[in-house]
């Protein structure tokens, strides 16, 4: 019986509680409402080019989607790609020893913090920002987009390797110590082995992430083929607009179905 007591008594508590957070989270919704305010879809001009931007999406440019020339679609895709590729590369290698600095149970505590809080600077910024400081120092072009690349990769890829390096068992180390292995050994048998198939499955994932973004830099004029793309939109020729977002999309999903059978593979111990 007192048990029964009891739990009526938190009952109405609990409903208080939930009737609160209710009420709070609707007039936060009204309130965003009312911040973002709305514009007049049923006015002419806008109707009009939403018309013309589905009419061009549904009926792309074939002649620039197969272009093999540095003009198409296809050489631009693949300059993409290679800004991802290449900035995923050089910010993977950058983060294993960042990684390993701001780990606290593989250096003293200070080192690790100082590490971290400068990892956390460096993810606070976002990428345009990056593509805007690198092309004042390099110029408009791919150079650019791969700088770019490379720092906001180190930042999410480097959170992300400590925290598999913080779950690192110590006991596999301890054991080839016993055995008489020397360092290099123990970083070959019992670190690699741990970290590996971790390290590569999130350098994937951010080579997936890289490859949108890389897309979204060509708007400020980092490379790829988000310059061409804002270009086709200034100049309303839809057509061209659908061919290169039909190229994406197409891209997209090959990359996807790649990079995610390669981590389930990876994660499987495959």
């Amino acid at each position: 019986m007192d048990n029964i007591n009891l739990k009526l008594k938190e009952e109405p508590n609990r409903k208080g509680r939930i009737i609160t957070i209710t009420l709070i989270v609707l007039g936060l919704f009204i309130w965003s409402l009312g911040a973002a305010g709305g514009y007049d879809l049923s006015s002419g001009s806008g109707m009009s080019i939403a018309k013309n931007i589905f009419s061009g999406i549904l009926h792309p440019d074939f002649n620039l989607l197969f272009n093999f020339t540095k003009q198409g679609v296809l050489y631009m895709l693949l300059e993409t790609i290679c800004i991802a590729f290449l900035g995923t590369i050089i910010g993977a290698i950058i983060s294993i020893p960042l990684a390993f600095l701001s780990s606290s149970n593989i250096v003293p505590k200070p080192v690790s913090a100082i590490t971290r809080f400068f990892i956390m600077m460096v993810r606070t910024i976002p990428s345009l920002i990056y593509g805007l400081m690198f092309i004042r120092v390099t110029g408009p072009g791919a150079f650019a987009g791969l700088l770019t690349m490379s720092f906001i990769s180190v930042g999410m890829l480097t959170k992300l390797f400590s925290d598999t390096i913080l779950d690192l068992d110590k006991s596999i180390l301890e054991s080839l110590l016993a055995l008489g292995c020397n360092t290099f050994e123990q970083i070959r048998y019992g670190v690699f082995p741990q970290l590996s198939a971790n390290f590569i499955s999130t350098t994937i994932y951010r080579f997936d992430i890289n490859l949108r973004d890389a897309t979204v830099l060509g708007l400020v004029g980092a490379g790829g083929i988000g310059a061409p793309l804002i270009f086709a939109m200034n100049a309303y020729k839809w057509n061209q607009v659908g061919a290169i977002l039909l190229g994406l999309i197409i891209l997209v999903l090959v990359i996807e179905l790649f990079s995610t059978r390669v981590r389930s593979k990876l994660v499987k111990g495959h």
